[in-house]
């Protein structure tokens, strides 16, 4: 009986972890709606809506432009309506969002409603991160936190599922579902212990985390401590000046890289253009067969990342994804070499782009996937996260948008090789900065990988009134 009261309670943890990740889902389905989408709008001339390659382009990318703004307007709303306020304030926008692209009859409609729903995509990317690595014991951060990923990947093979038989107006109705149930799941969820610190609601505070930990779980030695490292927090607020101090300019250094490497190996870019990819290429499997092997693939990679996670740690998950993410990257941009170079013998090997399309997807899905979120909920100490993971948010969305929207125009100047080898270069300098620069936070507390960084200790602890 002792043994097993020394272990808090997983059950409410996985429910609470899941209920937030459904806005995972939604941020998904809005990721992926644009591949099934563009086909419809740019060769279907007698719908009231058709886009040109230069308007579709802009539909792809300009989700990041509206996730942009989500970042820092979820780090305004975290501190004054909360963690889980915030989360079901989302459901506005996401409403907002897909109303204007399902009702859309011109361009501007679709790029408002674009707009909104990456509004809600950099909402909840900050938010539910935050949120769980506020309430999840270490011994399962890595797996929740995965979680988050995962449900993102399958956000996008619900779209490429549904998208294959139902238009693009349809499919709105389908991805609009989502943030619904995202919302009311978590009207019957429970605020973050740490935020209810930060507002001094304590007994709440306690109440909340006794919820997550199990009822019959001493919680009095872990909420002292949580007590204390927020008590200090409030104590040492911090201005932007602040975050030039050696423990915390590391970790923020580390996560900015880390999120400009997830969006530099060219992931967003292909998965929103994943269709137009497939039909260049020559495959004799059919583009939406294509798409949704790969998007299942993705769900199958991330969900062996969330088993892996606690156990291989984040440092050998990551030095993994970039080398399979650079040597498939390599492989497609021979393959676009060939077909442009030497047809007769790319026509012999159609089957490559797939094949190294789905080591790509897998590779990226198990490290460099979920692991920068993650990493992102653990690096940033609490007097810091809201600022910082702002900015780790809003650098992953601008990247995001800068690869997106060059990702025609590149193709047009370096042809498809040059393209995929430029993205497989930055994969090999993201290897080396795996390796030489990226700390392993497996089992630690976030005071410890606080402390790691040279911040200064929590102890002696203050004294609880």
């Amino acid at each position: 009986m002792e043994e097993q009261l020394a272990s808090p309670a997983r059950l409410t943890q996985y429910i609470a972890g899941f209920s937030a990740s459904l806005g995972a889902l939604g941020m998904g389905t809005v990721i992926g709606y644009s591949s099934p989408a563009l086909p419809y709008l740019t060769g279907n001339a007698t719908d009231t809506v058709h886009l040109d390659p230069q308007e579709a382009m802009w539909f792809s990318s300009i989700l990041n432009v509206g996730a942009l703004i989500g970042g820092p307007v979820a780090g305004v709303c975290m501190n004054n309506i909360g963690r889980r306020g915030t989360m079901i304030a989302s459901i506005i926008p996401f409403l907002l969002g897909w109303g204007l692209i399902g009702f859309g009859e011109n361009f501007i409609m679709l790029l408002a409603g674009r707009i909104l729903t990456g509004m809600c995509c950099g909402i909840v990317s900050l938010v539910v991160n935050v949120y769980i690595g506020e309430f999840a014991s270490p011994d399962i951060r890595g797996a929740l936190g995965t979680g988050f990923q995962l449900l993102v990947v399958t956000g996008v093979l619900y779209s490429f599922a549904f998208g294959a038989f139902l238009s693009w107006r349809m499919l709105v109705i389908a991805c609009i579902v989502v943030p619904c149930l995202f919302a009311g799941l978590m009207l019957l969820g429970k605020e973050s212990p740490v935020y209810l610190l930060i507002k001094g609601r304590c007994e709440e505070a306690k109440t909340s985390l006794q919820y997550f930990r199990g009822k019959n779980y001493p919680v009095d030695d872990e909420f002292k401590e949580m007590r204390q490292s927020v008590n200090l927090a409030m104590q040492n607020k911090i201005q932007l000046s602040d975050l030039l101090k050696p423990y915390y300019l590391k970790p923020m250094g580390i996560s900015l890289m880390l999120m400009f490497y997830q969006q530099f190996s060219g992931i967003n870019a292909i998965m929103f253009n994943l269709v137009t990819i497939f039909e260049t290429t020559g495959s004799s499997m059919s583009t939406t067969l294509s798409s949704c092997l790969v998007a299942l693939v993705q769900v199958v990679g991330t969900f062996s990342a969330s088993l892996l996670m606690d156990r291989a740690g984040r440092k050998i998950l990551l030095i993994t994804s970039a080398t399979l993410m650079a040597a498939s990257l390599f492989s497609i941009g021979a393959f676009f070499y060939l077909l442009e170079y030497n047809e007769s013998v790319a026509e012999k090997i159609t089957f490559v782009p797939l094949l190294s399309l789905i080591v790509f997807i897998a590779a990226f899905s198990i490290g460099y996937g979920p692991v920068p979120f993650l990493m992102m909920g653990e690096l940033f100490s609490p007097e810091v996260r809201e600022v910082a993971g702002s900015i780790a948010i809003a650098a992953n969305w601008t990247s995001s948008f800068i690869v997106t929207l060059m990702f025609q125009p590149m193709q047009a100047v370096i042809h498809n090789y040059g393209v995929y080898w430029v993205f497989g270069s930055i994969c090999v300098t993201n290897l080396i900065f795996s390796i030489l620069v990226v700390p392993e936070t497996k089992g630690k507390t976030l005071d410890e990988i606080s402390i790691m960084f040279g911040a200064p200790a929590k102890s002696p602890p203050i004294a609880v009134v």
